[in-house]
This record gives structure tokens, C-alpha cells and sequence, in this order.
């Protein structure tokens, strides 16, 4: 039996002989599901940050640069997986993220005005080189550098942040939720990744999520509460 990518007849056969799943059964139908659940979760992970936002019409304390970052290493991330041809629970998330990347960096412009010139010439960039990255349209060696590089996007783009949070010893407008499951999803992706048996950069990468989004959570955990006291006391 055979669902969405998902053999189950292992698992189903072992459970009728009243034996439980060896452990080669199972934990690939564990991975299967949790790759799945993460695709599925993935549609909201950004949706707490868009709307702290745009609720409080503010974007106090976030780096632009952080995540406009994003914008591009998910774009390349997306790009690379569909080039290696991996199978949707493994990296579908990736474009629902991506999505919710540019929705948010929308926003961080819409309520950063005015937005300097340099910032357009960026966004422009990025509109004019995204297509052909993830068309897949780049020489083979350079698709590798990219991916390679992509770990090297994805760590500057949470450094600024880090570093802001540090300074400021707040974290300003950031989302407590959003952090959480990227933290939560980088440790499922290690997982399911080891599973699937993707390359090893794909690996470091989602293992360096771990260590990035996990820095970022225990900011907020950290300089939350002294802040929001503060601004009790302000008031």
C-alpha cells in the first residue's frame, strides 16, 4: 500500500501478525508523516509574525537585511531540491515558506517608510535572477556553489538579527510562535532528512537552522519579560 509517497504496508503487515514495526519499517513511515505534518504546518509559520506586524503597524527591532536574507536562501533551498528531485515531504515546505518570506518582507517595507533607494535596487535584483535560480537554468557546478552558499545566506541573515536582539537587549517586534516552529522544524527536518537520505548539505543546513532559530527563541524568552515590564513601567 502505497499513500502520497508513503508505504504503509510494512507497518500494517507487522500490526496484523500482532507484532509491533521493526524499527527499519517504522522510523521511514515516521519520517514520511512528520514530512508531511511539517508541509502542512509550514502555511502558517510566518503568519504570527505578518500579523504582530501589522497589527501594531510596526517593525521595531527587525533587521531588514535578516530577512530579505531569507527571501533569497529560501529561494535557492527551493530551487536546489527540485533541481536533486527529492520527494515533496522532504522540501515542500520550502515554498509555502518562500511565499510567506516575501508576504513578510512586504510588509517590513510597507511599514519602513521611507524605503531607501539601495533597498528597491535589492528587491529589483532579486526579482530579475529568482526565475532562472529556481527554472533551474544555471550551470550544474554553480547550482552546487549556491546550495553551498546557501548556509552561509541563511547564517548572516539571523546574525544581524542576533546581534540587533543583543544591542538592544530586546527583540523588539518578533514573533515568539513563528520562531518556535522554525526552531521545532529545523530539528524535524534533521530528522526526516537523515531518513530520506539527502545530500549532506542539506543536512548542515537544516542543522544550522536548529542552532540559528534556537539562538533567536531563547532571545525572545530571555529579553521578553524585562521588556515588556519596562514598558509597563512607562506607561
Amino acid at each position: 500500500m502505497d499513500y502520497l509517497g508513503i508505504d504503509v504496508s510494512c507497518a500494517i503487515g507487522s500490526l496484523r501478525s500482532g507484532e509491533f514495526p521493526a524499527k527499519d519499517c517504522l522510523l521511514p513511515l515516521i519520517s514520511k508523516l512528520l514530512g508531511y505534518c511539517l508541509v502542512a504546518a509550514s502555511i502558517t509559520v510566518k503568519l504570527p509574525q505578518i500579523m504582530r506586524i501589522v497589527q501594531h503597524k510596526s517593525v521595531r527591532g527587525l533587521s531588514i537585511v535578516a530577512f530579505e536574507l531569507e527571501v533569497v536562501g529560501y529561494t535557492i533551498s527551493l530551487a536546489y531540491c527540485l533541481h536533486k528531485g527529492l520527494p515533496f515531504s522532504a522540501f515542500g515546505e520550502m515554498a509555502f515558506l518562500l511565499i510567506q518570506a516575501l508576504i513578510l518582507v512586504a510588509c517590513i517595507y510597507y511599514f519602513s517608510q521611507p524605503v531607501p533607494v539601495t533597498t528597491w535596487a535589492r528587491a529589483l535584483l532579486y526579482c530579475a535572477v529568482a526565475p532562472t535560480v529556481l527554472a533551474g537554468q544555471i550551470n550544474p557546478a554553480l547550482f552546487e556553489a549556491l546550495y553551498a552558499s546557501q548556509h552561509a545566506i541563511f547564517l548572516f541573515a539571523r546574525l544581524p538579527q542576533i546581534w540587533k536582539n543583543f544591542k538592544n537587549k530586546s527583540t523588539g517586534e518578533l514573533s515568539f510562535l513563528t520562531f518556535f516552529m522554525n526552531f521545532s522544524g529545523s530539528i524535524v527536518r534533521v530528522f526526516t532528512s537523515i531518513q530520506e537520505n539527502a545530500p549532506l548539505s542539506i543536512l548542515m543546513g537544516f542543522a544550522l537552522g536548529v542552532f540559528t532559530n534556537g539562538t533567536i527563541l531563547s532571545q525572545i524568552i530571555l529579553y521578553g519579560k524585562p521588556t515588556a515590564a519596562k514598558e509597563k513601567k512607562a506607561n
